[in-house]
């Protein structure tokens, strides 16, 4: 029979950890993303000096079927993926492609300039430019040495 040391407090530390991975998650520490349905197209944001720029993967999706959102700091991208399946005679060995209905939420790290905003679509992938306000523009401040 082997001992093992009892460390009462080292599922409870495992736990925490865990319980601030969570929160992190949806407080918006983060960009934080909420994910619905059985697939989401993965996002990059990213931040200049003047812009938030969001691009996500979306081939096989028509970019006119999107539905994009703009609330509170909060983007959002719906749409579907539809099914391109004609079976005629096929047997199917292995399917790994998703499709289905998708709702993909990302809190923008800055206040932007909601009616500035411009989106494209190029090869799969659409890239949203997100102007910031004046205010969550960084600024510089001079030290005066005196």
């Amino acid at each position: 029979m082997t001992l093992i040391p009892w460390r009462p407090w080292g599922e409870l530390d495992s736990l925490r950890r865990e319980m601030d991975r969570l929160w992190d998650q949806f407080s918006g520490a983060k960009p934080t993303e909420w994910v619905r349905g059985e697939w989401a197209p993965s996002v990059d944001v990213s931040e200049t000096k003047d812009t938030v720029v969001v691009k996500a993967e979306a081939p096989g999706i028509d970019p006119k079927e999107m539905d994009t959102t703009l609330s509170d700091e909060i983007l959002t991208l719906k749409g579907e993926k539809k099914r391109e399946r004609e079976e005629k005679g096929e047997n199917y060995h292995i399917v790994e492609r998703t499709y289905g209905s998708f709702s993909r939420s990302v809190r923008l790290p800055a206040v932007v300039q909601e009616d500035k905003v411009r989106a494209n679509y190029k090869d799969g992938v659409i890239t949203i430019i997100l102007p910031k306000t004046e205010q969550a523009k960084e600024k510089s401040i001079k030290i005066e040495v005196k």
